[in-house]
């Protein structure tokens, strides 16, 4: 079975620097050079990609590498000293050092809500690698309503006495990512945890990554961003989802670059990229000639 190779590379902050980790998967026998870079969501880590990088990098198409990403204060990658560089500017910043280090001409790029705006923001740079992009249940406008109810539960210091109590705690608040596997749930449980000195489990990231979230709850418009983007556009959304609009997931279709909209029945935010029909979708769209 293919498995990845953990590695990193050093990221900068005013603070100093940091370690950015990433799971490198890998054909077997290369087909076609292409590679895909994977983001995950505010809360989440490189993990949650898993069901997807296997599939991308066994099943018959030119992808030959898969690069999934625990941005900094996530997963096995560095806490910043400085929780006031939680930032955009930052997470872009440690992407164009992983890019740098990958040493690749062109990439594609799958990214769950932050994971998608880092690569939004990418995508509408002159001369940017993003070859083909997909946006998972994100898009350039997000609501005041939708940022608080993040905001709520983000960064509490939850304390758990057992991995199962975790991961039921993880059922609840994932809960929209739709209707997952109990062997899926606990693939996500495993990832999903820290040991705390006093045997308790807390979750694996830095509770101060919700500091800059809770000071920019606001209406957000990235329009400008939008129309910047020339590459192809893949749309993924969870029909029930209160981050991506249908509105403005039809209003994504009408301007800016050429985008395909899929939206998913039964999942809110965001569709969990671990069902198969999801996983097909993805790799048929990336593996397009055109």
């Amino acid at each position: 079975m293919t498995e990845p190779k953990q590695d990193h590379v050093l990221g900068l902050s005013p603070a100093g620097f940091h370690k950015l980790a990433y799971l490198d998967w890998r054909r077997e026998k290369p087909a076609g050079g292409r590679t895909v870079i994977c983001v995950h969501g505010l809360t989440r880590n490189s993990h949650d990609f898993d069901f997807l990088a296997r599939h991308l990098v066994t099943a018959p198409s030119t992808i030959d590498r898969v690069i999934a990403v625990d941005v900094v204060g996530r997963g096995t990658s560095d806490w910043l000293a400085d929780p006031a560089q939680y930032s955009y500017p930052q997470y872009c910043a440690d992407m164009t050092a992983l890019l740098a280090r990958l040493d690749v001409d062109a990439v594609d790029w799958v990214g769950t809500s932050m994971g998608g705006l880092i690569g939004l923001s990418l995508a509408a740079l002159p001369k940017n690698p993003i070859r083909r992009l997909v946006l998972n249940d994100i898009g350039p406008v997000i609501s005041k309503a939708s940022l608080q109810r993040i905001a709520d539960y983000v960064g509490l210091e939850n304390r758990f006495s057992t991995p199962e109590m975790l991961e039921r705690h993880l059922r609840q608040i994932h809960a929209p990512f739709g209707a997952l596997t109990d062997a899926q749930w606990q693939h996500m449980a495993r990832y999903s945890q820290r040991a705390l000195g006093d045997g308790t489990f807390g979750l694996a990231y830095d509770p101060a990554i919700v500091n800059n979230v809770k000071l920019g709850v606001a209406d957000i418009d990235l329009w400008a961003l939008w129309d910047r983007v020339t590459c192809p556009v893949l749309t993924l959304r969870g029909a029930e989802s209160d981050i991506l609009s249908a509105e403005t997931a039809q209003q994504m279709t009408m301007r800016g670059p050429k985008v395909q909209l899929i939206t998913f029945a039964g999942v809110g935010h965001a569709p969990a990229l671990m069902a198969q029909d999801q996983i097909d979708i993805v790799t048929a769209w990336l593996t397009k000639t055109n």
